[in-house]
């Protein structure tokens, strides 16, 4: 479902992917059955090509990874967290524009 460009995140991989990156992480929380979900797919997969190796996008599946869903409090999706220097730099709770995403990314970055 993930774009070339679009990273993967798991409860196993996302301290050492997510909280340990040296650059900003775009964090979907995303699940098979959630058709919003699905419809901001594309977005994140944009964001994705348009930000390699500037900032790094995935996604996590939170039914398979619920363990970093509780740790961030995501009770809602689509939740698309940015994180910078292992810190939650914005939130966004539903489907959100790319130029909204993008101009978070850039914040994080600058």
């Amino acid at each position: 479902m993930a774009g070339a460009n679009t990273l993967a995140f798991s409860d196993q991989t996302f301290d050492e992917e997510v909280i340990g990156s040296d650059t900003p992480v775009v964090v979907d929380f995303w699940a098979e059955w959630c058709g919003p979900c699905k419809a901001l797919g594309p977005v994140i997969d944009e964001l994705a090509d348009d930000n390699v190796g500037k900032a790094k996008v995935g996604k996590l599946d939170i039914d398979s990874n619920q363990g970093t869903a509780v740790r961030f409090s995501v009770t809602t999706i689509p939740t698309v967290i940015i994180f910078k220097g292992g810190e939650v730099a914005e939130k966004f709770i539903g489907i959100k524009s790319k130029k909204d995403l993008q101009a978070a990314v850039d914040k994080a970055m600058g």
